[in-house]
């Protein structure tokens, strides 16, 4: 089977993906929001890291009701991140770099000022009516169905204009696309073969397990919860995905070298192989949420937790499919605040640790701008200081029911996204100099220290760990297409595992503790060859390791 896996070696497969939130990247201009000649400035900085890929969220035009993921033109740059010229540049300086570009494509819904959506709501007879989900009044209120973003939660928005509803699993500003409309599919084939035929390499398809839809909107079942994984059953992987996968496949994705990976994998195993194995002809890629979903209150996940579950993950995908790994991203906190230690004593060797993590195991990784440096949670606290949607809505949603809203923003001060969204520290000047001016959202106040110039300096930060461990990842097929096997499942503070490729092996050792911990084997490591190391020393015993907390450790055997 090694062989066999050797033999289905893909560029996609062996990349590093770096994702950046654009707006918080580098501002260019002055106006205190990033753009794409930020990025350009950049750009001999992020070949530097080692990556090989570059994801950049939405940087269409938009009006910005949910930091671009509501588009209303797919073919056009937002003004606020440059012109097109631009974004060629970019495109072409990154290829120069021979770094890869993957496009955010968001069409499971459009802006409500997208020009389709403005001739669907004019009238009932517009050609561009069944472009989205329309339900008649007169046929009463539809079947109750999930928003994200909604105040009251609630998908259906009744509009005057021509009596009728309208369908938005997000805010309102975002409804969703009719895919059952052929002429919509089209549509959305046309839009990714234009950015195609101008060099993108891949396409990361937001929130695509929602496409289809049952379009009688018949109830939910009795017993039917309304909490987030019963919204992903019941309203995701609908009737017709894999129909729409196929035929995206064949009009697009076999046309072009590149790959597609889906925002989401339904609510199993079983759902995720079924898009993205080979023989489906559909995706290239999984992007799940079972890890990061581990932190989902201000409690956080135990490590028994967390390795189950990306064990779990790692031997579903040993022989066929292939997924991402992934500890944060733009819907996200902060990784070292979710799954390391904040605290100061700490937080520098458990960003280490995670990066460690992240680049040694099987799958495609997604690193988030800025974990390269171990930054952290922005600490907000009042509702004014949040810019997020999800916040702002929740807020009012649970101010509405009679909730505690203390207590939700107290765990928004943990899980909102704007902590992942905090501008990126570049130096020790001025908003970190990020910008000159007031950025859209406040610089983490450790920007001081955590920043890419004094790490730069540094031969111990993280910046430089995280480049040890990148190019030990692209230098050793093992880290890429080698079996992955836990190793003393039950072993409460350190996470072990081996990854082996015909005779190569490489032994991984994370100490996810505050406190210094034991590692027993049954066999030798005399001969091994110590890789990467987040201290200065290790203490190998007679028949064990002794770990410092947080430390992290790779041997080859």
């Amino acid at each position: 089977m090694t062989k066999n896996l050797l033999q289905n070696r893909k560029w996609w497969k062996e990349g590093i993906i770096y994702q950046i939130y654009p707006r918080s990247f580098k501002d260019s201009t002055g106006n205190g929001v990033g753009d794409l000649r930020g990025v350009i400035e950049k750009l001999d900085y992020i070949k530097s890291l080692g990556v090989t890929m570059v994801w950049l969220n939405p940087i269409y035009e938009s009006p910005n009701d949910d930091n671009g993921y509501d588009i209303s033109d797919y073919r056009a740059i937002m003004k606020e991140f440059g012109t097109m010229a631009d974004f060629d540049e970019l495109l072409n300086g990154l290829h120069k770099r021979n770094i890869k570009f993957v496009m955010d494509v968001v069409v499971n819904h459009s802006s409500d000022e997208h020009k389709w959506f403005k001739e669907s709501r004019s009238s009932r007879d517009n050609k561009y009516r069944d472009y989205y989900h329309w339900w008649p009044a007169e046929k009463g209120k539809p079947n109750y169905r999930w928003s994200f973003f909604d105040e009251k939660s609630e998908a259906w928005k009744y509009d005057e204009q021509t009596d009728a509803y309208y369908l938005h699993y997000f805010s309102q500003k975002q409804p969703d696309l009719n895919w059952e409309n052929p002429k919509v599919r089209q549509e959305v084939y046309d839009i990714m073969k234009f950015w195609a035929e101008k060099g993108v390499d891949g396409f990361r398809l937001d929130a695509f397990q929602f496409v289809s839809k049952d379009t009688s909107f018949p109830p939910f079942p009795e017993g039917y919860d309304i909490d987030v994984p019963s919204v992903i059953k019941y309203h995701g992987m609908g009737p017709n995905i894999h129909e729409y996968l196929k035929e995206m496949n064949q009009e697009v994705l076999s046309k072009y070298d590149v790959f597609a990976v889906s925002e989401g994998v339904g609510s199993s195993l079983q759902d995720a192989h079924d898009l993205v194995d080979e023989d489906r002809e559909e995706l290239q890629m999984a992007y799940h949420f079972e890890t990061s979903d581990l932190v989902s209150s201000v409690d956080k996940c135990t490590l028994t937790e967390l390795k189950e579950c990306l064990t779990k993950w790692a031997i579903s995908f040993e022989d066929k499919g292939w997924i991402s790994i992934h500890l944060a991203n733009h819907d996200l906190s902060r990784m070292v605040n979710r799954f390391g230690n904040e605290k100061p004593e700490f937080k520098d060797y458990s960003a280490k640790l995670l990066n460690t993590l992240i680049l040694s195991l099987k799958g495609t990784p997604y690193v988030y701008y800025g974990d390269e440096l171990g930054m952290t949670n922005n600490g907000f606290k009042k509702l004014e200081e949040y810019r997020d949607i999800a916040v702002i809505n929740g807020y009012k949603s649970v101010q509405s029911k009679g909730g505690d809203v203390e207590s939700f923003l107290k765990k928004m001060n943990l899980l909102s996204r704007d902590n992942g969204r905090t501008p990126m520290q570049w130096d020790a000047s001025d908003n970190s100099g990020f910008s000159r001016e007031k950025p859209w959202l406040p610089v983490n106040k450790n920007y001081k220290t955590v920043n890419v110039a004094y790490q730069e300096e540094d031969a111990n930060s993280v910046l430089h760990h995280f480049r040890n461990m990148v190019a030990l990842r692209k230098q050793n097929l093992v880290l890429i297409y080698g079996r992955y096997t836990l190793l003393q499942k039950n072993h409460k503070t350190v996470y072990a595992y081996t990854r082996v490729l015909e005779e190569e092996k490489m032994l991984v050792l994370l100490n996810f503790s505050e406190v210094k911990s034991t590692f027993k084997f049954s066999n030798s490591l005399e001969n091994s060859e110590l890789l990467i190391n987040n201290y200065h020393k290790v203490t190998i015993l007679k028949d064990s390791v002794e770990l410092q907390p947080y430390q992290a450790i790779i041997f080859k055997l």
